[in-house]
């Protein structure tokens, strides 16, 4: 059984969605207001989140940003009745893993609980084959305990982040452009949002560049993207 987290003030949609992951063995937990949802998900351990963006109190935006800056990396599926870019983009960039526009069909819905659910236990489970850890100049990454180090020192970083960095330490050298990492870390139903990549590569570099005007992990192949040096041991 799966435990959910949904915070959403229109009681139809809620009521609706319990039933239907029911059906799929999962136990949901209801909040209505944002300040309300936001301290459920700080006090209570969930297999995901289902977030609305327009709450009452405090919107989805700034509940996401705030549970990833707790280090709480939950995986979050907003949801809003605005079809905006704009929306898509802050949520993605404040640390969302999917996200949905209203009114949606309930067998989309599901389809998308479903698939982060199935990542989500891709990630956690100890049963599947162990990856190679990689090392390079003092930065570590292990992919089945999900953890980085730089110095020996634990990085703390967002699921995205670390899939990010992830891509480019198992791939030294190789350059991708902003449409390849989009595919391969968001996946292709998020075509068009490039930029995306650049926010999180600012960050990441944040988390584990000394010089950020002469970064030495993650480099920039001018016309191209990204890639991580070869250059280092």
């Amino acid at each position: 059984m799966k435990n959910i987290l949904m915070i959403e003030d229109d009681i139809s949609i809620v009521e609706l969605v319990a039933i239907h992951l029911k059906d799929i063995y999962c136990e949901l937990t209801k909040a209505h207001t944002g300040t309300d949802g936001l301290s459920l998900a700080s006090k209570n351990k969930y297999d995901m989140i289902i977030l609305d963006v327009m709450l009452p109190g405090m919107d989805g935006i700034e509940i996401c940003r705030r549970l990833r800056a707790d280090k709480i990396f939950t995986p979050i599926l907003m949801l809003t009745a605005r079809s905006e870019e704009i929306d898509k983009i802050i949520g993605l960039e404040t640390g969302a893993d999917d996200y949905l526009t209203k009114p949606f069909s309930i067998r989309e819905f599901i389809a998308r609980v479903k698939a982060i659910l199935r990542r989500n236990e891709m990630v956690n489970t100890e049963k599947k084959v162990e990856e190679e850890v990689f090392e390079c100049s003092g930065l570590k990454i292990d992919p089945i305990k999900r953890k980085v180090t730089l110095e020996g020192v634990k990085v703390e970083l967002t699921p995205k982040e670390f899939d990010l960095l992830y891509l480019f330490m198992s791939n030294p050298g190789k350059s991708y452009s902003r449409e390849n990492v989009l595919n391969l870390v968001w996946g292709y139903e998020f075509s068009g949002y490039e930029h995306t990549v650049n926010s999180h590569i600012n960050r990441l570099r944040t988390k584990i560049e000394a010089d950020l005007t002469n970064p030495k992990y993650i480099l920039t192949t001018w016309g191209v993207g990204y890639r991580f040096t070869d250059e280092l041991k």
